[in-house]
C-alpha cells in the first residue's frame, strides 16, 4: 500500500486552504460603488433616521451640498439577492438588519442585486437561480469629504457570498 507523505498531502491541501480563506475574507468597496451600495441598502434600513436616508439619497442623486456633514454608517447583517435565469420575471432580495428585515422584489431587488455586483461580488448559480450575497456590510459615508469631490468619502467592507 502506498501512503502519501505528509509533505505531499500538505502540498495538495495548501491551495484549498488559501481558497477557503479568501472566500470568507472581508472585501472592500470604495468610491462610486461604495456610495451606490450604501444608498440602495440605506433606503430600506430601519437603523437609519429619515434625515440620514435623505442625505445618502441626495448624495447618490448627485447633490453633494447636503447637511449634516456628519459621517453616516450604513450596516446590514446580510443581503441576499436572487435572480432566475429561467423565470425572467423572478427577482428577490432579503436585507437583514438585526431582528428586522426587508424583502424586495422586482425593480428594487434588481437594483440591489446589480449594485452588489458592481461592488465586486460575483454571482453564484444553482438550479436556474443566480445569487449574490454579502454579510456584515458596513459602509461609512462622509458627506463633507464627498463634497470636496476628490473621490473619497464612501467606503464599505463586507464578506462576499456569505451564507
Amino acid at each position: 500500500m502506498n501512503v502519501p507523505s505528509l509533505k505531499h498531502t500538505a502540498t495538495l491541501l495548501f491551495p484549498l486552504l488559501l481558497a477557503s480563506q479568501s472566500a470568507s475574507a472581508a472585501t472592500t468597496a470604495t468610491g462610486p460603488s461604495a456610495l451606490a451600495l450604501a444608498a440602495v441598502v440605506a433606503a430600506h434600513s430601519p437603523l437609519l433616521s429619515q434625515q440620514q436616508k435623505r442625505v445618502i439619497a441626495r448624495l447618490f442623486d448627485g447633490q453633494s451640498n447636503v447637511t449634516p456633514n456628519k459621517k453616516i454608517s450604513v450596516k446590514a447583517d446580510a443581503v441576499v439577492c436572487n435572480e432566475s435565469d429561467v423565470d425572467l420575471t423572478s427577482r428577490s432580495c432579503k436585507l437583514t438588519f438585526g431582528s428586522a428585515s426587508a424583502n424586495l422584489s422586482g425593480r428594487n431587488a434588481h437594483e440591489v442585486y446589480a449594485t452588489i455586483g458592481e461592488a465586486g461580488v460575483q454571482a453564484e448559480g444553482h438550479m436556474g437561480t443566480m445569487t449574490e450575497s454579502v454579510a456584515h456590510l458596513v459602509c461609512t459615508i462622509d458627506p463633507g469629504e464627498i463634497a470636496q469631490k476628490t473621490g473619497g468619502g464612501a467606503d464599505c467592507t463586507f464578506e462576499p457570498n456569505a451564507p
